[in-house]
């Protein structure tokens, strides 16, 4: 499995980015895709999730009401809509994806097999 992701760049505080991954999986089932981040200096955290069986997703807490995770099944893509940015924002965003996860895991990304390569995302105050 490979995942690309892009759409990172400069925005100002309260402007808004789209970052899309796109993935080579044939059958996403039981599939759960996700976006993790890390500033500099610090771990890298959870932002949110899809879960392609069912739709449901997940977020952090420092992005809900903000950012929105989607996907388009014909282009094999999930994407994250950010809104009202902030310069706590500003990270290397990547995603995931894992094919065995239970809910509980989620937020985990050492329960996670694929990774793509990051997109920076920086917010100017």
């Amino acid at each position: 499995v490979q995942l690309q992701a892009s759409g990172g760049g400069l925005v100002q505080a309260g402007g808004s980015l789209r970052l899309s991954c796109t993935a080579s999986i044939r059958t996403f089932g039981r599939f759960i895709m996700a976006w993790f981040r890390q500033a500099p200096g610090k771990e890298r955290e959870f932002v949110a999730a899809y879960k392609w069986d069912g739709g449901s997703t997940y977020y952090a807490d420092s992005v809900k009401g903000r950012f929105t995770i989607a996907r388009d099944n014909a282009k094999n893509t999930v994407y994250l809509q950010m809104n009202n940015l902030k310069p706590e924002d500003t990270a290397a965003y990547y995603c995931a994806a894992d094919s065995r996860l239970i809910s509980s895991s989620i937020p985990y990304e050492a329960h996670y097999d694929y990774w793509g390569q990051g997109t920076l995302v920086t917010v100017s105050s």
